[in-house]
């Protein structure tokens, strides 16, 4: 493109004689060059804008004109522009010494001289020249746009590229991030179900032990006399009884505990226990009117354990807090998201009880350990590390969750998330019997359990009660001995035995005599594992000899009305 209009080879020639111009015209277009004749300045103006290559001045023509608006076109040009102009002068006059060359010199710019007369070759020539010089600037010009297009091209293209890159590395580092989310609450997944595997196989032989512990304690203290000795007897079994808690609290966090859920209103456990809280947490901490939703839902939880919950957590809060400190206990509704950790309950409608303090709060470390058993920040003698285990326990085997918010110096707020009630059918009632034994029947009793001291405390009871007992140590002596003896009128069986166990016992009895009754006494009741009897055919070790009698009476009292029929998977 030229300056004005499209580029052109064209020449244009301005000469004051009409002759000088026909002239130099005739020579240009016998060496095929496109020239116009231009009559004065203004007329050459205009032509130069509508695109020429060179204009062929005579020196006559600009010498008394107004250069002005040419030189301001020419200023106004791209820098690339260098128009040629080509003066005509007269023989013999120096261009230094010309007026009008140095004028046109200073003002034009790209001036070339040719004196006249002059060869017609030579004017051609130096048109030609001119023309090149012109086509070239053009050429650069193509160039330099192209260079400036593809400029432009690289530089969208780095653009749009480094923003594709900038969107993959900032899609890479949430990747990056939710997956160290999930690797920490897979590792803290599965530590808490490593601890929790661990917690149970030792709750299981601890409880064994304890039943051991306590049963001969009562056994003793029955045929003693002695004060002394039946103080330290006593010592004794409350020693062993606060054992017991501590592995029930054990099992508790292992999820191995099993629950009797049904609807609660948990407004009004909360303001049933404020006098219990309030003995048990003393006049150091302040505890304010709870903070209930109105129209809160029922929750599907064991009462009883509900009420253990609370109680540890206000401890909990307690112990945490300076003379002079409040506690909050809290009720609302909460629609919940999928989890983000493994304390987290899963989406859904959830009822949730927090108890908030004012204490010291939790650092990282501590919270990061907040729900291991037996892991406490308290003194020595001070807590056994399982309130919160124990917590979180109940509400994961309730189906729901834990949050704990914290600041260090300003207080904690631990939330209990418990699933909301729906319409479930309950059980029937239970009829309940006296527990002493029917001396005049002599029932016949089998005793299976697979520890042989905890078999002879159990066996040393039902003797003690009246009833004839006959025991095995396996899965397969008691089959041969339950078949054997048509006279077995009720079955005490440990669950969990090498070989058969008592689940796979309990189903070849009840297809043999589905009249006689079984009771499972276990050192752990898994909820999976025992959800086919109910907690009036479960003995939970230790036990004492009065609830094996209760149990036990209730139990063939039934049998002897109704046929019983286990419901044992397969």
């Amino acid at each position: 493109m030229s300056e004005g209009g499209a580029y052109s080879q064209r020449a244009l020639v301005l000469a004051p004689a009409g002759r000088d111009a026909e002239i130099a015209a005739a020579v240009l277009r016998e060496a095929e060059v496109a020239v116009t004749i231009c009559k004065d300045l203004e007329a050459l103006h205009l032509e130069i804008h509508d695109g020429a290559g060179l204009a062929i001045v005579v020196d006559e023509a600009l010498r008394n004109a107004d250069l002005a608006p040419l030189a301001r076109w020419i200023q106004g040009q791209p820098s690339w522009s260098d128009f040629p102009f080509l003066v005509l002068t007269q023989r013999g006059g120096s261009v230094e010494r010309n007026p009008v060359a140095k004028r046109l010199s200073a003002t034009l710019g790209n001036v070339s001289f040719l004196e006249r007369p002059f060869h017609p070759t030579t004017l051609v020539s130096a048109v030609r020249t001119a023309l090149r010089g012109r086509s070239r600037q053009y050429e650069a010009r193509e160039r330099l746009e192209e260079i400036r297009r593809g400029e432009a091209l690289l530089e969208r293209r780095v653009a749009e590229r480094t923003a594709e890159l900038e969107a993959a590395n900032r899609q890479l580092a949430d990747q990056i991030e939710e997956r160290e989310k999930v690797e920490t609450a897979l590792r803290q997944a599965q530590r808490l179900e490593a601890v929790g595997q661990l917690t149970s196989g030792v709750a299981h032989d601890f409880n064994n032990l304890l039943t051991v512990i306590i049963g001969n304690i009562e056994q003793m203290l029955k045929r003693i006399d002695d004060p002394d000795l039946t103080r330290r007897l006593l010592l004794m079994s409350e020693a062993s009884r606060r054992g017991a808690r501590l592995t029930a609290q054990m099992l508790a966090f292992s999820r191995r505990q099993k629950l009797e859920p049904r609807p609660v209103d948990l407004n009004d456990t909360v303001s049933s226990m404020r006098d219990l809280l309030q003995s048990t947490i003393g006049g150091s901490v302040q505890i304010r009117d709870p903070d209930l939703a109105a129209d809160l839902w029922p929750a599907m939880i064991d009462p009883t354990q509900i009420e253990l919950v609370i109680l540890n957590l206000a401890i909990n809060a307690r112990d945490a807090m300076d003379v002079g400190g409040s506690l909050l206990i809290s009720t609302r509704n909460v629609v919940t998201g999928p989890p983000q950790a493994p304390e987290d309950p899963p989406a859904g409608s959830f009822v949730v009880v927090s108890v908030t303090d004012n204490g010291s709060g939790m650092t990282d470390e501590v919270l990061a350990r907040a729900f291991e058993p037996f892991f406490t920040t308290k003194e020595v003698g001070k807590g056994s590390g399982l309130g919160l285990s124990q917590v979180f326990g109940l509400a994961k085997q309730s189906g729901g969750g834990v949050k704990i918010q914290t600041r260090v110096g300003h207080g904690t707020t631990i939330s209990v998330y418990l699933p909301k009630a729906a319409s479930v059918p309950s059980l029937p009632p239970i009829e309940r019997h006296g527990h002493e034994a029917d001396h005049g029947a002599q029932a016949l009793i089998l005793v299976v359990d697979d520890d042989d001291a905890v078999r002879q405390v159990t066996a040393g009871y039902l003797r003690d009660l009246g009833y004839r007992v006959v025991e095995a140590g396996s899965g397969g002596a008691a089959l041969e001995t339950f078949q054997a003896r048509a006279d077995i009128e009720a079955v005490i069986l440990d669950f969990a035995m090498p070989g058969m166990n008592g689940a796979s016992l309990a189903k070849e009895m009840s297809t043999r005599r589905a009249e006689v009754p079984i009771l499972f006494s276990t050192g752990y009741a898994g909820a999976d594992a025992l959800a086919f009897t109910h907690e009036d055919r479960l003995i939970r070790k230790p036990f004492r000899q009065a609830e094996l009698a209760e149990k036990l009476s209730n139990a063939l009292t039934l049998s002897r009305k109704t046929p019983v029929e286990l419901d044992v998977a397969p």
